[in-house]
């Protein structure tokens, strides 16, 4: 294996010509130089050197090695340039991952604000409705909007921040009953058919939903589940049904429907930055977690 402290110890003496003269430009003794230059090539496994005169010039294979030894060089000053501008945020690629609901309200905004203030750094920006949170520990995303029931999930190397908490609101048509009122109880619901804009199994969305349900003291009847809070709004603006979408979701209203708060129970899911430890404090890591904090309690 080349050593490329020596390879650059081969350079130096190459372009100054002699040991004496790299050493004195290195700060070295000659016989620290000869040294270095003897253990080079036998690392090499042939000359690298051969007498011109009373100075030295490089073998074919010394030629090579004071070549590479400046490219390698060269190539780690632009790394340590580069390391220096991901450390202080201006370059580098982010990879984030978020659910549906997210990339209504949240990520769009969000992602324009970060960018006005680091447009050097790259975003991946990838919407899927499952397993963000193993995208994050797989080490296949840096980080991920998730949603989070009442107890926060614990992976090693993964740092979990609150966003922000988002409201369930009812959509109801604008002939219901329940229009006139600022917030309506659930119960008061009961006899509705609903739209279930919540389909994933097992989803925290999913169970939100149920002990919503549930604590109101109803089991609802479904007229039919879809993946899109606003085709949820499109059926019960067309009168078949009512439903609960999350505040976030509705960044877009339908112009027929009416939305309120609720009560009794007021589901409300929790949002979170999943996010690598390796890269969670990174300046341009934190800047979009401010970002989407400050974008999430605003909508």
């Amino acid at each position: 294996m080349l050593d490329v402290r020596r390879m650059q110890v081969l350079r130096a003496v190459v372009t100054s010509g002699s040991v004496s003269a790299a050493a004195s430009n290195l700060g070295f003794t000659p016989s620290a130089i000869s040294q270095q230059l003897a253990t080079l090539e036998k690392e090499a496994g042939t000359p690298l050197l051969e007498r011109a005169g009373r100075g030295l010039r490089p073998t074919p294979a010394g030629t090579l090695l004071a070549e590479r030894a400046g490219r390698i060089s060269e190539l780690l000053n632009e790394t340590e340039t580069d390391l220096a501008d991901i450390r202080a945020g201006r370059t580098g690629v982010l990879r984030v991952r978020f659910f549906t609901t997210a990339a209504v309200g949240l990520i769009p905004r969000a992602v324009a604000k970060f960018r006005a203030e680091h447009p050097e750094v790259t975003l991946d920006l990838q919407l899927q409705e499952e397993g963000l949170l193993d995208e994050v520990v797989a080490g296949d995303a840096d980080l991920a909007v998730i949603v989070v029931g009442d107890s926060l999930p614990e992976r090693r190397g993964v740092r979990l921040v609150h966003l922000a908490d988002d409201p369930y609101r009812v959509v109801l048509p604008r002939s219901h009953p329940q229009v006139e009122q600022e917030s309506v109880d659930m119960a008061k619901l009961a006899d509705d058919s609903w739209i279930n804009s919540a389909v994933t199994s097992g989803g925290i969305c999913s169970r939100l939903l149920r002990d919503a349900y549930a604590s109101a003291g109803f089991t609802p009847r479904v007229a039919l589940e879809t993946d899109s809070t606003y085709s949820a709004q499109g059926f019960v603006a067309a009168g078949l049904g009512i439903a609960l979408v999350p505040h976030l979701g509705l960044d877009v209203v339908h112009p027929g429907v009416e939305i309120r708060a609720v009560t009794n129970p007021a589901p409300t899911r929790h949002l979170y930055a999943a996010v690598r430890e390796s890269v969670a404090d990174l300046p341009a890591t934190r800047s979009l977690i401010d970002c989407l904090a400050e974008t999430a309690k605003n909508v």
